[in-house]
């Protein structure tokens, strides 16, 4: 399954490797692709939405 999120809080390549790395502690395998620019995450996953977001949430940065 593909989420495509806006994660308000990301503001640069830090942040994306620390949304990449929240995602990661959920589903290892996952695909994530982060733009700070954007404020945009687009993640290939099996885990679902609601274990992602909280993952993100609990890293400090809640999906809008």
């Amino acid at each position: 399954m593909t989420l495509k999120l806006t994660v308000p809080n990301m503001a640069c390549s830090a942040c994306a490797k620390n949304i990449t790395n929240a995602v990661k502690t959920v589903d290892a395998d996952a695909i994530i692709q982060a733009d700070p620019q954007t404020k945009f995450v687009s993640i290939e996953t099996q885990a679902s939405e609601t274990a992602i977001k909280d993952a993100l949430a609990a890293a400090g940065y809640p999906v809008a």
